[in-house]
């Protein structure tokens, strides 16, 4: 139905505009809390930002920046990917993943496979684990040097004594970053420049098989591929990924704070704008890539 000029479906706002504002800011002025939104279509680069330059919190989305350090630390020969790392009982902390709950004090896996849970899962023992094997401030310094001072991982998870930003945790928590990093970030992925080519596409394949389903997922069409990492603590909630549509890749990153929802619920007001934003992005350039097409079947 309409209602004050504004598209409202059964799953949600959506515009009847074509622009990407004019389907994005609607959902993003009716979130209860802070709002930072970028988007590129990857291959036009079409986009729409908003405060994408503003800092924000994280929760375990800075896990993506922390595998780009390992892989970063693999290719200079700095850390083995293979070599085993030993879960110790002061090594599991509570929250997201499998290990704490279903792995015993002494066992060993490859730290790639620390990697995979990190990101898959959003495994908090396996990300300080990984944390371990790379250096807390390493994240940080090598986020510097790629020109993007504001994307740093703090602490270890669950253990904020181990700060290396004392004053960034207290007002950020676990990481830090601006919508616009991410975005960066992942358009090197895309195009086989983060780390190596190789590096680049075994990063894809771990953020292929993340497995938060309240957020990107949620509302996009079936058999849509995605690739992404998210994050959520009570007052936040982001996403940031690579959603793969009929008219090519698009980098989206949106991340929110001071958020007045804070059930820990599917439909959790933050969850539900970034599944939202996903799925206004897949219609947007779903609609575009069948104008393309009606338009080149007209000129044949």
């Amino acid at each position: 139905m309409l209602l004050f000029g504004v598209f409202v479906s059964s799953v949600g706002i959506c515009s009847g505009g074509d622009s990407l504002e004019a389907r994005i800011r609607p959902l993003i002025e009716s979130h209860k809390g802070e709002v930072a939104v970028s988007i590129r279509h990857l291959a036009t680069g079409e986009s729409f930002t908003y405060k994408d330059r503003v800092v924000m919190p994280t929760a375990s989305l800075i896990k993506f920046p922390v595998m780009i350090e390992a892989y970063r630390q693999a290719k200079e020969g700095k850390i083995d990917l293979k070599r085993p790392v030993v879960l110790r009982k002061e090594d599991k902390v509570p929250g997201s993943g499998i290990l704490t709950s279903h792995f015993s004090e002494g066992a060993t896996i490859p730290l790639i496979d620390a990697i995979h849970l990190m990101i898959v899962f959003s495994d908090n023992t396996a990300t300080n684990l990984v944390l371990d094997a790379i250096g807390l401030d390493a994240t940080a310094r090598t986020m510097e040097s790629m020109g993007l001072p504001e994307t740093k991982v703090h602490s270890k998870v669950y253990r904020r004594d181990t700060s290396v930003f004392p004053e960034r945790s207290k007002k950020y928590g676990l990481g830090s970053t601006t919508a616009a990093d991410m975005i960066e970030l992942l358009e090197k992925l895309n195009s086989r420049t983060l780390v190596s080519p190789e590096a680049s596409d075994a990063m894809l394949e771990h953020m292929k098989g993340c497995d938060d389903d309240e957020k990107f997922p949620r509302f996009l069409p079936p058999g849509m591929k995605l690739a992404f990492k998210t994050g959520s603590v009570d007052a936040a909630r982001t996403a940031a990924g690579i959603l793969y549509t009929d008219s090519g890749p698009v980098a989206v990153c949106v991340l929110t704070d001071r958020n007045e929802d804070r059930r820990w619920i599917a439909d959790n007001a933050g969850n539900r704008l970034c599944a939202l934003v996903a799925r206004e992005v897949a219609s947007h350039f779903a609609n575009q890539s069948s104008r393309t097409k009606s338009a080149d079947s007209t000129s044949k």
